[in-house]
């Protein structure tokens, strides 16, 4: 990728994104649910990591059948997390510290709860009826399609008042809005000036790909290939293909008007949620003269099974598509959605992981935790609470407690995160005595100083920010090799994806950093899950 000059990025491009799961960063009243001082208590460990933003998963008013995702008032603060007041407070120790704040904006669906849909509920005649979407019973009586939500089941309930069904791609308390009304639009964008107002600088923009529907509500084609899991909890979703429900040519529009809302304060951005292929994905970004998201969240690493060679690819085609869409390049490797990455590469690649994420072009997203290696942890039936599991008991993987389980502060019972005695919304790991955030700072070896290690490269070596990105023949299919370069500062890095040591000849420049805590041997192997970087100018 050929980017801007370094100096004139903008904070989203430099920056890396740290994401919060509110409810369990940290508990500071009792209640085994993290809160909102507890997040202005973590800030400056938060700003200790080399981050730049904070993304908090949503913390707005709802009846928490979704955990957030379920908004009853996009306006205010839910009572679990605190008041709009504590909010701000976050908001300005957050800015002091020179950390940004993203929040998570959820305009596809609101919670049945939330006074718009129960003005809807009057009836047909009802002002808000058309806020929402509505259809007539099939000619047989029975559903309008085959539509599935994302949770199992059909994407339709019936009111029986009025006999109509309404539309939900998620729960059935979860109504879908109808973005073809302007109403609705308007509604929602005053959301957006009414945060950002606030101070709130950039927003990640739930399944912004969801947010029109193919006018005719025709029936989707079955899927030959179903059963891969793409989104946490779709697994009877995936059945179908969704060529109505998905990626309409209206979404488009309605994204450039919220593009539009944003530009109108100064220096705030926006990601847009978005599971589709490359060719599909990059448009979200839009045009010069007519942008869309700031960064279309780009979640292949998650998806791609984890080969050198299937990687290497895939990275070379999203930054060649990158630059020729003008779009900026983004990386994930989990979030509240998808399990843990350590869990998902194994404990021997997890370095190697952390290490190409933070290296590639463009800008990283972190979720908590993954900084000391947080990984999946097992939900005993009794303890689970997520409706995408709860819904679908007959597919373990729908589930998406296992990646949202308490962070690991210390050794202290409930690892730090609650008071002892306390009952936590999730169980904490059995790990956390050996892995925690107190424990890790003390270990100059450590997960975490090995996290701090790589975006201390990241501020020192502009090269990792803002340089170009080559990838190289390395002569072994299980390692991965590229170079960035700005100016004259050339930095490589190479990625062991393989159990084997692995002659290198280029690896014979100053090593800036190895994930195997030493100097490596000066006949310059690249050693069994390995990565290094080097300085070569």
């Amino acid at each position: 990728m050929t980017p801007n000059l370094h100096g004139e990025l903008k904070w989203w491009q430099s920056g890396i994104i740290y994401q919060i799961y509110p409810r369990s960063y940290q508990d500071t009243d009792g209640d085994g649910i993290g809160d909102l001082r507890g997040i202005t208590q973590r800030l400056p460990y938060i700003a200790s990591l080399g981050v730049q933003a904070v993304w908090l998963s949503p913390i707005f008013k709802s009846p928490m059948r979704d955990f957030g995702y379920d908004v009853a008032d996009y306006c205010d603060i839910d009572p679990l997390f605190g008041t709009l007041e504590q909010f701000d407070a976050l908001v300005a120790e957050a800015h002091r510290l020179g950390l940004k704040v993203m929040l998570d904006y959820v305009p596809n669906h609101s919670s049945s709860d939330h006074a718009w849909f129960q003005e809807a509920l009057e009836g047909k005649d009802s002002a808000r009826r058309d806020w929402y979407v509505w259809r007539d019973p099939a000619p047989d009586g029975g559903l309008p399609n085959n539509w599935k939500s994302f949770f199992g089941g059909p994407a339709w309930t019936l009111d029986e008042k009025s006999g109509q069904y309404y539309l939900h791609q998620f729960l059935p308390t979860q109504p879908d809005l109808n973005w073809r009304n302007p109403a609705v639009r308007q509604a929602m964008f005053a959301v957006l000036r009414f945060w950002m107002r606030r101070g709130v600088d950039g927003f990640r923009v739930d399944v912004i790909w969801l947010l029109a529907e193919d006018a005719r509500f025709l029936d989707e084609p079955v899927n030959p290939d179903a059963g891969r899991e793409v989104i946490g909890g779709q697994v009877e979703h995936s059945t179908l293909i969704h060529i109505y429900t998905q990626d309409q040519p209206e979404t488009h529009e309605y994204i450039r008007e919220m593009r539009r809302v944003i530009d109108e304060f100064s220096d705030r951005m926006m990601v847009g949620e978005i599971y589709l292929p490359l060719d599909k994905l990059l448009p979200y970004a839009g045009t010069p003269d007519a942008p869309m998201v700031h960064l279309p969240f780009n979640f292949h690493l998650i998806l791609l099974p984890w080969q050198a060679g299937t990687v290497r690819q895939f990275a070379d085609d999203y930054d060649a598509a990158s630059l020729r869409a003008g779009a900026w390049p983004n990386w994930v490797l989990g979030n509240h959605d998808q399990h843990r990455f350590k869990t998902r590469v194994g404990a021997a690649q997890y370095r190697v992981a952390q290490t190409l994420l933070l290296t590639l072009s463009g800008t990283p997203t972190v979720y908590y935790g993954d900084e000391i290696g947080m990984q999946n942890v097992p939900i005993p039936p009794e303890r689970m609470v997520d409706p995408a599991g709860l819904q679908q008991p007959d597919s373990p993987a729908a589930g998406r407690d296992p990646e949202r389980t308490p962070m690991q502060w210390d050794a202290s019972p409930n690892a730090g995160f609650s008071a002892a005695g306390v009952e936590t919304w999730l169980p904490v790991a059995d790990d956390f005595m050996a892995v925690n955030v107190e424990a890790q700072q003390a270990d100059p070896l450590s997960d975490l100083n090995y996290f701090r290690a790589l975006t201390r490269l990241r501020e020192t070596h502009p090269a990792l920010i803002g340089g170009t990105y080559e990838s190289l023949d390395s002569g072994h299919e299980d390692v991965f090799l590229f170079r960035r370069q700005q100016g004259r500062e050339s930095v490589l890095v190479a990625l062991n994806f393989g159990s084997e040591s692995r002659p290198l000849s280029v690896l014979n420049g100053r090593t800036l950093l190895s994930s195997l805590n030493d100097q490596p041997p000066a006949d310059t192997s690249l050693r069994p899950d390995e990565a290094r970087i080097v300085l070569n100018s």
